[in-house]
């Protein structure tokens, strides 16, 4: 079964997340738990916590189909040890947040070489980051994004996913979130049925699809190779309705979340509903 949603709006409070995403008929959310563009960020009350626990049950959300996404501002491999120790702190603060929510997933980028230090050393200092985060923390599994590679970031070609992965000393709580528009702009053919079978066979190869936690589904602007990062509503794109129709049709996509974060959130609705269409 497909779990489709999108990355719905906590202005007025985590609470409003899953209000939100059933108002869109969504079977899955993501969300930000802090504000994601500062350091520091108030508390979320007991009281809050519980009122979002109680409409996820309301609305049938089980914490398996809602993925947040952590700030971002934080890079789990900077190579500054003060701008290092912020992300840490604050990726930590994250996976409490998580823990405070019933939530068992959290979402990240993971980080920047900020062409200062070796690319390896880089994948080294996020698994490191992510060993000490999982060490004082129960429950949630810190789920990894593709990137575009734009830049200096790292986590747009699959070895360095991998090579993250096989640095982190619980396996049990490690995964994948691909993101369909950086992955097709990192260099990965999503759009031939060839291309496409072949992409998740190399996934499988390199990485192994039992470490896919989630999909966020974006068309892209620019075309495959660009290492650009810019999301497009669905079928507007690059990547095309056709794109959406495998995906939808594809057994391996089923039971986890995947996550709207096309830039028109007034199609969202529309966009939901035309890929259950496809299913």
């Amino acid at each position: 079964m497909k779990y489709i949603g999108a990355h719905v709006s906590t202005e007025k409070g985590v609470s409003q997340a899953p209000l939100n995403a059933h108002n869109i008929g969504a079977r899955a959310f993501a969300l930000f738990t802090r504000n994601p563009s500062r350091w520091q960020s108030k508390p979320i009350s007991d009281k809050e916590a519980e009122l979002f626990r109680q409409r996820c049950a309301e609305f049938g959300f089980g914490p398996e189909h809602i993925l947040p996404h952590d700030s971002y501002l934080i890079n789990l491999g900077a190579p500054d040890p003060e701008k290092l120790a912020l992300s840490r702190e604050a990726f930590l603060d994250e996976l409490h947040r998580c823990e405070q929510l019933g939530l068992t997933m959290l979402n990240f980028h993971p980080g920047s070489h900020l062409n200062l230090v070796d690319p390896d050393k880089c994948l080294s200092t996020i698994a490191e980051s992510i060993n000490m985060a999982l060490d004082q923390t129960t429950g949630v599994k810190a789920v990894i994004e593709s990137t575009a590679g734009q830049g200096s970031n790292l986590g747009h070609k699959f070895e360095q996913i991998a090579a993250i992965i096989d640095q982190v000393e619980d396996k049990s709580r490690i995964g994948v979130c691909v993101d369909t528009c950086h992955s097709f702009s990192a260099g990965y053919d999503l759009v031939t049925p060839e291309g496409y079978e072949h992409t998740w066979a190399e996934f499988d190869r390199i990485i192994g699809l039992n470490y896919l936690s989630g999909l966020h589904l974006n068309d892209s602007k620019r075309g495959i190779g660009s290492r650009i990062d810019r999301h497009e509503s669905l079928g507007q794109g690059t990547l095309g309705e056709g794109f959406f129709r495998m995906l939808m049709a594809d057994p391996r996509m089923d039971n986890i979340p995947l996550i709207l974060e096309t830039p028109n959130t007034d199609l969202w609705a529309d966009e939901i509903k035309w890929l259950y269409q496809q299913v």
